[in-house]
């Protein structure tokens, strides 16, 4: 009943397993069961040097910073925590949406500044009736999607697959997404498959007036390019909870007031965090019953 803790976790849930389990923080021949986070993950490494391990359990949606295929050749099950965060990511998309369009955040440094004591704060862009492309039509994708159905928006999507059943436009290729839409979300995994997906060019398809939203990984994005893109004025705008190197962001963007820049919150409320612990203990604690975890990742 041994499990590594790789990294700091919910305060309610490492009380949860301290109650349960014996928890230790370096790998051992003991060790059947490891939980980590989406940021740290499991190296390799860590797992090699477990010969008992059976699962790696993940306290997040994403597991891109564990090998699945190393862990399963080892005979190791994965899980994570998904659907219980798709609701706030999606509601701070939209937010991330809204805020750099109408320009909310440089807005109230405005006022802040006393800058309103000397005239009037500049135009910013409608909401309303915008055409939005969805970078990955998952869960968190199409709750996007239907949040913006209230806004007007006329929505399209770009993912592996086509998605069936859905009302949304598809669109064959991310350069081609980008080029028919006012704001680009981007809502898909992270990992290799996707590292750089939106690329110079997507950008440059994009447009001077086209915005983009990153609430899925720093990695998506070749972070390079959108500095370039921001600073040159070849996109007009972009909202960024995700960065390539956190909690590290890029220079350039900390001064620009058509940036909004959060610090990779998109699941951090008390209670979806609630319920990514609650899940994450269900996990292990299935696991550790019958050997079985609750939500596999596929």
């Amino acid at each position: 009943m041994t499990v590594l803790q790789v990294c700091p976790l919910l305060p309610s849930l490492e009380e949860a397993l301290r109650t349960n389990y014996k928890i230790v923080d370096t790998p051992s021949n003991e060790v059947v069961a490891a939980i980590t986070s989406s940021r740290f993950g499991v190296t390799n490494e860590q797992m090699d040097a477990m010969p008992s391990l059976r699962a790696i359990v993940h306290f997040g949606v994403g597991y891109e910073t564990t090998d699945v295929a190393h862990a399963r050749s080892r005979g190791i099950a994965v899980s994570n925590t998904p659907d219980v965060l798709t609701d706030c990511v999606a509601d701070l998309a939209v937010g991330g949406l809204i805020d750099v369009l109408r320009r909310l955040s440089a807005a109230d440094r405005f006022v802040r500044q006393g800058d309103w004591q000397n005239g009037q704060f500049p135009l910013a862009v409608k909401v309303t009736g915008k055409r939005v492309g969805i970078l990955g039509l998952g869960r968190i994708g199409q709750a996007i999607a239907h949040r913006l159905t209230a806004f007007d928006c006329t929505l399209s999507y770009h993912s592996r697959h086509q998605v069936p059943d859905t009302p949304y436009t598809y669109a064959t290729s991310p350069e081609a997404l980008a080029e028919s839409v006012d704001v680009l979300v981007v809502a898909t995994s992270g990992g290799p498959a996707t590292a750089g997906l939106v690329s110079a060019d997507v950008l440059t398809a994009l447009g001077p007036t086209g915005y983009l939203v990153n609430i899925a990984r720093g990695s998506v994005v070749d972070e390079p390019a959108l500095v370039t893109a921001l600073t040159s004025g070849a996109i007009a705008g972009a909202a960024l909870d995700v960065f390539a190197n956190e909690p590290n962001v890029p220079t350039p963007l900390l001064g620009m007031d058509t940036v909004v820049l959060l610090p990779h919150i998109a699941s951090a409320t008390v209670e979806t965090r609630q319920a990514m612990g609650e899940l994450a203990f269900r996990n292990l604690h299935q696991f550790m019953t019958d050997g079985r975890l609750v939500t596999p990742v596929p």
